[in-house]
């Protein structure tokens, strides 16, 4: 690693962002590499492996029955995001760190704002039964912008996920679980988000490495779904004008799209 890189990161950068290229020769709105594997955990409902660049998240759903809140309709969803240390130095062992929490929430906020599936859908006896879908996403390889890779995985073991058939018998109450039979679970939307960072409070970069989201003076992170725009969230940092933030946009929706489409040619193998 160049001596310049670690005693003036922020110039380092400035030398090659002037030419319009980034030092892993990306284009500003270029994403790294996408790699996408499903059902890679057998002993889970639904799974998926995505990899950004050197950045790598696992997803693995678990179902179990549960009884319905007051509503007696609804089932559950309940993501969780880790950051262990075996993927980076820069977490610790012990409680979550801040960035998990946040992410945790991320994927809370993700999947209520999509719509993506109705909790509806996961009841399997109104008043008596739902499913409820523990979502663990775990980072294998930490070199920033998780929370696309995040959601990309999360989408995607979705996608993956199949339920067993449960029935209750009327007269006795028993439950019986038939492994045999597997219903597909619903997804009606496939929600996509594409993060940006802000370089010297004017340049956007688009899947930012984490060296470049060390440097950020900003963030912004857009969720589009098809031809529609879910949710903005930029979390304080540089102000950005209105031709700023439409270019952002459209490049979501481009790469909202493409991941659209890796998803389905795989779920349609």
């Amino acid at each position: 690693m160049p001596l310049f890189k670690i005693t003036q990161p922020k110039e380092y950068y400035e030398k090659f962002l002037e030419k319009d290229v980034r030092p892993d020769n990306r284009e500003l709105g270029e994403f790294r590499p996408t790699v996408l594997n499903i059902g890679c955990v057998t002993t889970a409902e639904g799974s998926s492996l995505v990899k950004l660049g050197n950045t790598s998240v696992i997803c693995g759903i678990k179902a179990e029955v549960a009884e319905p809140a007051s509503d007696g309709k609804k089932g559950y969803l309940v993501p969780n995001v880790e950051l262990p240390p075996l993927c980076s130095t820069n977490f610790k062992p012990g409680p979550p760190s801040e960035l998990a929490q946040v992410l945790s929430q991320n994927m809370v906020d993700f999947l209520t704002d999509s719509k993506c599936v109705r909790l509806e859908d996961l009841c399997i006896v109104p008043g008596k039964l739902v499913w409820s879908l523990y979502i663990d996403l775990v980072c294998l390889d930490f070199d920033g912008n998780v929370m696309d890779a995040c959601t990309l995985a999360l989408m995607a073991a979705l996608k993956n996920t199949l339920l067993p058939v449960v029935t209750v018998d009327e007269d006795s109450g028993e439950i019986t679980t038939d492994v045999s039979i597997h219903q597909k679970l619903s997804i009606s939307k496939c929600p996509v988000s594409t993060s940006f960072i802000i370089f010297d409070k004017k340049i956007l970069l688009v899947d930012p490495t984490s060296e470049e989201e060390d440097l950020a003076t900003g963030a912004l992170t857009i969720v589009t779904e098809g031809d529609n725009l879910c949710s903005i969230y930029k979390p304080g940092g540089t102000p950005l004008t209105d031709t700023q933030i439409k270019t952002c946009i459209d490049r979501a929706f481009l790469r909202g799209r493409e991941a659209e489409r890796l998803i389905e040619e795989l779920i349609d193998k």
